[in-house]
């Protein structure tokens, strides 16, 4: 579970990193809204996220793609529609920045997203074990 969580991390900030750099350094300043710019900002995301937690986090490289690719969208799916939600009341009712708000969200929604990953999306997946081997 250390090694899952610890990779979880990993991958989840280097997710987190893509789609906060998109949002607020990206498509923001270049004019577009900040709630559309999220929606494609977490697109980009998605497919650093659903690589990286099916080769290193779940190492779930023998579910087949059919099977796990849509559960895992599923997945991130609801966890941006929580993600989306809260960006919108802390965009509208708090005195934060949308880059501020957006990192607070960023950081919540995660931890739903391990759990439903490891409970459903990647559910039976092993972690690769390295061979014995007897002196």
């Amino acid at each position: 579970m250390s090694r899952e969580l610890f990779w979880f991390g990993v991958v989840g900030v280097s997710a987190m990193m893509v789609h906060f750099a998109m949002v607020a350094w990206v498509l923001v300043p270049l004019g577009m809204a900040p709630l559309l710019a999220n929606v494609l900002g977490f697109l980009l995301a998605f497919q650093v996220s659903y690589w990286g937690h099916r080769q290193q986090t779940f190492q779930a490289r023998h579910i087949p793609h059919r099977q796990a690719l849509p559960r895992f969208f599923g997945v991130a799916c609801l966890s941006f529609i929580v993600n989306e939600a809260m960006y919108g009341l802390l965009l509208r009712f708090t005195p934060l920045n949308y880059r501020a708000a957006l990192l607070l969200v960023l950081i919540a929604v995660a931890a739903l997203t391990f759990a439903l990953s490891k409970l459903w999306a990647f559910r039976g997946a092993q972690p690769i074990q390295k061979p014995h081997i007897n002196p």
